[in-house]
Parts: C-alpha cells; sequence; structure tokens
C-alpha cells in the first residue's frame, strides 16, 4: 500500500516539474518577444526624431506649411470676401449691410445730381454717324430696390466718364427702357435730360415666362441700337453694371487686340465668387500651374543669393515649391491676384468665355445682329436663360479680367429677392 502512494507521489511531482517547464519557457519566449518589441520601437522612435530633427527637410516643410496656411494666412485673409478663410458667420451679414448702406446713399446722390441737371441741356454721349463705340444701357422699373437708383448711379458715372473725354467723344450712349408695367420707369425719364432713350412700350410680352420675356428685351436693345445709332461696336449694360473709372480705356484696348474682331462677344464681368483656380475652365487649370511654376522659380532664384541657407536644389524639392504657391494662391482667391493687373488696361487678360452672367457685354463690329438671330432662335426658361444661350455658341467668345465694371445690384428685376440680401 505504501509502495503504490509512492508511485504516485512520484508521477505527481514529475508532472509537476513538467508543467513549471513549461510555464518557464513560454515566460522565456514571452520576455523575448517584449524585448523584440521594445527594440524596435526604439528603433522606429530614432528614425522618426532622427527625421524631425530641424535640419531635416521634412521638419522645414511642416513647419512652413503650418505657419503659412494655419497661422499666417488665416490672420490676413479672414476678412477678404473672396479667400477661402473669409469667416462668413462673424463678418458676411455685417459687410453685406454696409455695402446696401453705401450704395443707398450713392443712390441718393446720384437722385440728387439728376434732378439737378438742366433739362433741355446738351444730350450727352449722343454722336450722329456711327459711332466707334455705342454704350447701350438696358433698364426696367425695378419693383424691389427702387430706393437705390441703380439707373442714375451707372449714368451717373458714364456722364462723368463723358466729361473727362475731352472734345473727342468716348463713346455714345442709349438707353434701353424695356419697362412694360403700367408704372412709368422714373429713372429712365430722369436721365433723359442728358442720353437718348429708346422705349419697347407697354403690354408687350407679358404672357411668357420673366427669362424668355428678359432674353427678348435682350433682343430689343441690340436690335435698336444698331438701327439707331449704327455702331461699329457695341457695349451692353444692364443698369446694375456700374463702370469703372478707367473703363473707355480698357475697351480700347481690347478692340486693339487683334482676335478680337472675330470675337463672337466678351464678357465685361464674371462674378468674383467664381473667379477661383479650382474651375473646370481648363485654361484656369494651366494658369494656375504656370503661377505654381512661376512662383517655385521665383522663390529658388530668391534663395539662391543666401547659400548658406538655401537647400540644394532637387526635384521634390522644386514640386513642392509649385504645390505651395498654387494652395496659397488659391486659398488668398485668384480674384484678388486679378486686381494686380489693374495697373494698366495692357495687363489685363482676355480668356476664353465662362458660362454665368451678362451684365456687361462686348460686342465687336457686327457681331451684335448676330448675338440678336441667336438668341431670338432660342426659347428661354428656367435654368436655361440667356447666358447659358449665348454660351452655347461661345466657341469664338472670350472673357475679361479682371472685370470692367462692378455689379451694384443686390436685387433681381427677374428672380424672387430674399428680404435681407447678402455678398455671397
Amino acid at each position: 500500500m505504501k509502495c503504490v502512494e509512492s508511485k504516485q507521489n512520484t508521477l505527481r511531482f514529475l508532472k509537476r516539474q513538467k508543467e513549471d517547464g513549461r510555464t518557464s519557457s513560454q515566460d522565456l519566449r514571452s520576455q523575448e518577444t517584449d524585448r523584440a518589441l521594445v527594440t524596435q520601437m526604439r528603433r522606429w522612435r530614432a528614425v522618426v526624431l532622427q527625421r524631425l530633427r530641424w535640419s531635416s527637410h521634412v521638419t522645414r516643410v511642416l513647419v512652413v506649411c503650418v505657419l503659412t496656411f494655419g497661422v499666417l494666412l488665416p490672420l490676413c485673409c479672414h476678412r477678404a470676401l473672396y479667400s477661402y478663410y473669409f469667416l462668413k458667420s462673424w463678418y458676411l451679414g455685417q459687410r453685406s449691410e454696409e455695402v446696401l448702406r453705401r450704395s443707398y446713399v450713392d443712390g441718393q446722390e446720384a437722385l440728387a445730381y439728376w434732378r439737378d441737371v438742366v433739362v433741355g441741356g446738351a444730350v450727352q454721349g449722343d454722336v450722329s454717324e456711327r459711332p466707334e463705340l455705342l454704350v447701350t444701357v438696358v433698364t426696367a422699373r425695378r419693383i424691389d430696390g427702387l430706393q437705390y437708383h441703380y439707373l442714375l448711379q451707372v449714368m451717373r458715372r458714364l456722364d462723368i466718364l463723358l466729361q473727362g473725354c475731352g472734345d473727342a467723344p468716348c463713346a455714345a450712349v442709349l438707353v434701353c427702357d424695356v419697362e412694360s408695367g403700367p408704372q412709368e420707369n422714373e429713372d429712365a425719364v430722369l436721365v433723359e435730360k442728358r442720353f437718348r432713350v429708346v422705349r419697347r412700350g407697354k403690354g408687350v410680352d407679358q404672357d411668357v415666362n420673366v427669362f424668355e420675356k428678359e432674353k427678348r428685351d435682350y433682343v430689343f436693345c441690340l436690335r435698336q441700337s444698331v438701327e439707331t445709332m449704327k455702331p461699329r461696336n457695341v457695349v451692353v449694360l444692364e443698369d446694375d453694371a456700374l463702370a469703372g473709372a478707367d473703363f473707355f480705356s480698357i475697351i480700347r484696348d481690347v478692340l486693339s487686340r487683334r482676335f478680337i474682331s472675330h470675337s463672337l462677344y466678351v464678357k465685361l464681368y464674371h462674378p468674383e465668387r467664381l473667379q477661383r483656380y479650382w474651375n473646370p475652365e481648363l485654361y484656369r487649370i494651366l494658369e494656375w500651374v504656370g503661377l505654381g511654376v512661376f512662383g517655385a522659380s521665383l522663390i529658388l532664384l530668391f534663395l539662391g543669393f543666401f547659400p548658406r541657407f538655401s537647400p540644394p536644389f532637387s526635384v521634390p524639392l522644386f514640386l513642392f515649391l509649385v504645390a505651395y504657391i498654387m494652395v496659397g494662391a488659391e486659398l488668398i482667391g485668384r480674384h484678388y491676384l486679378l486686381e494686380l493687373r489693374r495697373i494698366s488696361p495692357q495687363l489685363y487678360a482676355v480668356s476664353p468665355a465662362t458660362e454665368c452672367c451678362t451684365p456687361a457685354m462686348l460686342f465687336p463690329g457686327n457681331m451684335s445682329s448676330r448675338v440678336a438671330e441667336l438668341l431670338d432662335a432660342a426659347t428661354c426658361k428656367r435654368g436655361h436663360a440667356k447666358d447659358m444661350v449665348l454660351y452655347r455658341h461661345a466657341g469664338s467668345a472670350h472673357s475679361l479680367e479682371p472685370n470692367a465694371v462692378q455689379h451694384i445690384g443686390a436685387f433681381s428685376s427677374v428672380r424672387v429677392n430674399p428680404l435681407n440680401p447678402q455678398l455671397l
């Protein structure tokens, strides 16, 4: 009996030793794994620290990008209306109210200006035979925004510009009043003291949608411009397109460019919010890349004067600088870069035509008659207004950048207007 118990104890002892051996083997393997993991982490840490030391290009790139796009540009551009950094929730309402208030003051000043004009005075901007340039202003009585007197503001600016032309007139001017409602367009009556006014008549095209009526009014004004004045070139302004101080100089320079004579039309205005580089227009992408290459080359040239601080040239460095300039230009806003071209009319760029909006259009030669025919053959409706019709035939059309006019109208004459119009 004792012999049996002794054997059992011996077996239990051997079993415990075997289990202890397995446990210690597992512990050893676990310790080896931990040591390998720690060693690997130390190696990665050393690599990361080596990469991120100040002398490393990666660190410099990260620091430059964070300081530029995360600190400097937000501080400089958070009030810039057409920048990605513009804080709409903080400034949009205030800016919109300021613009409306300033426009109201300008409208009241223009009203006083035209009330003081002597009735029966010399007709301004009236050239009897085939003027080189005719400016036709299309107007209708606005239900909303009547107190801003947009037409009076536009005509006052043209009147002042024409007075500065001297003995040789810059252009002839025609006002095309397409108001067809029962009420009279009071602003058109006021400017008739100084400018020729043609009227379409009452009750015309009352049974068509507003987009078709807008197109027919535009066609009427184009044809009246040709029949009444027989001009060589026609500029058509809507009554809320305020000409810039150098408007006639810009038009003369554009007309002097050889290819313009074959252009169907030249857009003189495109909404600032749509002028960004990130756009389906191919020429803007090419312009954007070209700006990046030019800017990167200038930076490398500048750094060449400081060899102590200049990194050695490499393709990755050049590509980074190209991307750096491109991203910075887009975030700041292409609109503000275009404004630099206002230094001289010769710096204005003529590019392929863009899609939206017709507040200001230049029709070289006899193209105004052709455009009238194209519009007359189309039917306009919501989503297919006259600007879309023209864009379908824009193979030989162009746009001018920066804008030659300022769009001052906050209230549309063909669309439903909000109670508090916003700039964006």
